[in-house]
Formats: structure tokens, sequence, C-alpha cells
């Protein structure tokens, strides 16, 4: 087990607190292992007298810890819908996990505030019945959350639509940013494992949708998933011509006798032609992004990603397939 740069999660906020509470880190405590965190870790490991790397690896690990052994990152033991949704919306929202379950913005859109994994908003009203959810299953979690602020919250909750949007646009500021303490009080909602299983299962929908494509075309593993529920969500669906496309260039592939490597190359023929689908202003942008998850590493929006490592994704089998 290992982490370096490019980590995301609340292993690297752990790191980054325990650095921070001995002098190390000055920088912001979001879960992204970046060269902030980097430089830090190697500074630390000047101090101890460990081999200088910049990486967190198990004997690092255990001389800033007490001697503890390293920890796998707890996505790893979550369901697939949890780490799909995770990764589409860290991308989705430039943010780790948990933050990514927090995303907030504010009227940008005229959508009142969106918010959480995939942006569920006020305007559509799709955030809504995730809010609702909440207040029914755990009202107490709630109400400790927003404390004094729960009442107006859930009055809000009860108005039209059109009042629920005015509501959202009097906590934000003029350059429609969320305002304190209901920045606070969202984002802390959005870190809670309650309000993230409610995000999954609303999600679901989107999910089964990935895997009825992933079984029209045969495909059998995480990372096929995976791709074809960031399409779902980014891009709604494979059109039939499309699929034509898919179908052609498969039959062209030459047989490599590795499943895996098959499955592999294939993933990538439905990344490209999925993105030379779409708008040419964001064709390349498209396939940046799903040709990482094709290929389980690459760079988007200037985040390192390996969905093996960071999310639990792998080349392998999915059991719901």
């Amino acid at each position: 087990m290992l982490y370096q740069r490019g980590a995301k999660g609340n292993e690297v906020r752990k790191i980054q607190e325990r650095l921070k509470e001995l002098g190390f880190y000055e920088g912001l405590i979001d879960g992204g292992y970046g060269g902030g965190t980097e430089t830090s870790v190697k500074a630390y490991q000047r101090a101890s007298r460990l081999e200088v790397d910049g990486q967190v690896g198990p004997t690092t690990w255990k001389t800033l810890f007490d001697g503890a052994a390293i920890e796998e990152p707890g996505i790893y033991h979550k369901p697939l819908a949890f780490k799909c949704l995770a990764l589409t919306g860290s991308i989705e929202t430039s943010a780790p996990v948990p933050e990514c379950f927090a995303g907030l913005s504010g009227d940008f859109d005229q959508m009142g505030i969106s918010f959480g994994a995939l942006q569920w908003n006020l305007g559509q009203g799709s955030l809504q019945p995730l809010l609702k959810e909440m207040n029914t299953k755990h009202s107490a979690v709630l109400r400790d959350i927003f404390d004094d602020h729960y009442a107006e919250l859930a009055s809000m909750l009860g108005e039209p639509l059109d009042e629920q949007v005015d509501w959202a646009r009097s906590i934000q500021d003029p350059k429609a940013r969320i305002v304190e303490p209901w920045r606070g009080l969202f984002k802390t909602l959005g870190r809670r494992p309650e309000f993230q299983d409610i995000e999954v299962r609303t999600a679901d929908s989107l999910y089964q949708r990935a895997l009825v494509l992933c079984r029209e075309y045969g495909l059998r593993t995480e990372r096929a998933v995976a791709l074809l529920f960031d399409i779902v969500v980014q891009n709604g669906s494979i059109k039939p011509v499309v699929k034509e496309q898919i179908t052609r260039d498969r039959a062209a592939l030459p047989p490599s006798g590795d499943v895996m490597a098959d499955e592999a190359a294939t993933l990538r023929i439905i990344a490209n032609r999925r993105a030379e689908a779409a708008n040419p202003r964001w064709m390349e942008d498209v396939r940046t992004r799903k040709l990482m998850i094709a290929n389980g590493v690459g760079t988007v929006h200037g985040s390192q990603y390996d969905i093996q490592t960071q999310y639990g994704i792998g080349l392998r089998p999915a059991d719901e397939l």
C-alpha cells in the first residue's frame, strides 16, 4: 500500500492532519495528495532520517502514526456503485472523496443551489428529494448538523419551487457563492455517511443503466461499469449510430488471447467513439475524461487519477455483471 502524488481520500486527509500537527504542513486539509503534501512528506522524511521519496508507504506511515500499520483506503470496502459515483463525482466537482459528495455551488446557472456528487439542484427539483429523505430517515442527524438553522431549512423544503430558489439566492453573495454558516453546514451534510448513502441510492437508476449498457456490449469488468456510468451521467447515452461504429471497430480488433486486454481495448474504442459524438467544443475534454477511465490512469482537469489505487476500481470482473 502506498500514498503518493495524485492519491485522494480520507487517508490522505489523515496524513495531512498529522503532518500539520507535527509542524510540517501548512496547506489545506483537503484529502488531495498534491505537490504541497508531497513536499511536506519529504521534509518529514528528512527530519525522521527516512528514505526521502515524498511517498507515504508502510515505513513512513508507521513512523508518522506511532507504529501503526498502514491503512487501506476505506473506499476499497465500498460497493462498486459507491466507487463509481465517487469517481464521477470527483471529476464533476474537482474534489476528492469525501468532499466530492459535498460539492456545492450557487446560482451561476439559475438553479438556486447545486449540491452533491452529481450536483442535484433546487431549480430542477432534483435536490429536494435527497434533503427530504435525509429529514425523514435521519432527522436527528440533520438537526445536529444545522442546529438553529434546521427549522429554516425544513421550512424551505415545504415552500413552492420559486420560493425555494429565492431562498437559495438569499444565502449567496453577489458572485453566487454560498455564504457562511450555510456553506459549512451543507459541506458537513455531504461528508456524512447517511447522506452519501442517499446520494448513492439516488444515482442508482443511472448505475443500472450503466450495467445494462455493459451487458449490451458484453463487458464484464469494474472499469467498464465505471466508464459506462460516467457516460450515462455526462453524456446521457450512446446513440445507435455510435453503437454501430463501436461494434465495427471492435470487430476489427486483432485477437490478443488476453480477455482483460481485449476488454481494455474495447473500452478505449467506446471512449473515443463517444467523445467524437460529443459537441465539437467539448470533444477533447470528453475524450480525455473517458480515456482516463478506460485506461485506468490519466490526468483530467489538472488532477491525476489512478482509479485502481484511488477508488479500488480494477480491470477485474464486476460481481453485478
